[in-house]
């Protein structure tokens, strides 16, 4: 397996550096042969290429098998390409995969619970994916902008079929999240063929929830929920919103699949307040690897990369348990410190 590995911005080359090595580790351990290719997005293309995204490492990125993406600073250069943006869009990866849960040595400030939500990723509200040419938010006047939203069947119908595909394999209920009454042709059209999908999975028990009283409902009683599926904007802030119950968004795994390619992405962003500090929390990098390497051994029906992946997230919990974290998370370490216990753990299972 090869992996295009770009650190990204801020925390990300900290972050990063602790998941290449979980890589490593695991790659050695289960014999998967992952090679990483090294390359440089955001800031340190910018330096070095005058351009935060160079045209060509999309041709590198599609002739290898995945990608490893920091977060990025986007904002510092509104000019520039949006590595983020343009790889999902590029690749065509429209699943956005969030899970959502606690562990053990936490407080529960909202009971255990275990989840998963799943978000359409290249249409939208999103202004930058909407269009052949050009972004979909108009300046009429100084005083007057319009954003026009895209939502097609096709889009719908494939980020439903992964909600209820991933369902089947978890506790089987959908949740079907949602502003249909008020956007009645763009959300109705995303409920209607979200139930429509569900009619192949009998066995899926399926509702659907207001994405307002959502957002109050998954605070009050998380335990309901097993795979949620929303489009796009909705799904990006309920996703930190969950991730942020479990206890911190820095344990916010994120993988974004298409029918030929995926990216692990952590869930956070750059946080440049705290780079260089040896404080920020690399589980989320780490477990959008694992997510990472459980898609690659599903499309190649690989158990081994299944294991890499299993082996990951339980060496992942049973650190936070030990407190072999970082302090957001209940921990008493650094960034190094605890990549460097999650290495030992992986070593010694």
């Amino acid at each position: 397996m090869k992996i295009v590995v770009l650190p990204g911005d801020g925390i990300g080359p900290e972050t990063m550096a602790v998941a290449v090595d979980v890589l490593e580790t695991v790659s050695a351990r289960f014999g998967l042969g992952i090679t990483l290719d090294h390359d440089v997005a955001g800031h340190a293309s910018m330096e070095q290429y005058g351009a935060t995204v160079r045209p060509e490492l999309l041709d590198k990125v599609k002739a290898a098998d995945a990608l490893m993406l920091g977060p990025a600073s986007a904002y510092e250069y509104p000019n520039q390409i949006n590595a983020s943006k343009h790889f999902r869009k590029g690749l065509d990866l429209y699943a956005n995969i969030r899970p959502a849960r606690t562990y053990a040595g936490m407080d529960h400030r909202f009971g255990e619970f275990d989840l998963v939500v799943v978000r359409e990723n290249t249409e939208g509200f999103y202004a930058d994916r909407n269009m052949e040419s050009g972004g979909s938010e108009i300046l009429v006047t100084r005083d007057v902008a319009i954003s026009m939203r895209r939502i097609t069947r096709v889009c719908c119908e494939r980020i439903a079929r992964s909600a209820f595909e991933l369902a089947m394999t978890r506790r089987k209920h959908v949740t079907i999240v949602h502003k249909a009454s008020v956007l009645k042709i763009c959300d109705g059209m995303f409920v209607d063929v979200c139930r429509e999908v569900a009619k192949d999975y009998p066995e899926v028990v399926v509702d659907d929830v207001i994405v307002d009283a959502m957002m109050a409902l998954v605070v009050r009683h998380p335990q309901r929920y097993d795979v949620i599926v929303t489009t796009n904007m909705f799904g990006d802030i309920l996703s930190d919103l969950t991730s942020e119950l479990s206890g911190s968004i820095g344990l916010g795994g994120s993988l974004n699949a298409g029918a030929d390619a995926a990216m692990g992405q952590a869930a956070h962003g750059s946080a440049p307040d705290i780079a260089g500090q040896d404080i920020a929390n690399p589980f989320s990098q780490v477990l959008s690897a694992a997510q990472l390497l459980g898609w690659y051994g599903q499309k190649q029906n690989d158990a081994r990369f299944l294991q890499a992946s299993k082996a990951i997230d339980e060496a992942v919990a049973a650190g936070i348990a030990a407190g072999e974290a970082t302090r957001d998370v209940s921990g008493r370490l650094g960034t190094k410190a605890t990549g460097a216990a999650l290495v030992k753990r992986l070593q010694q299972a």
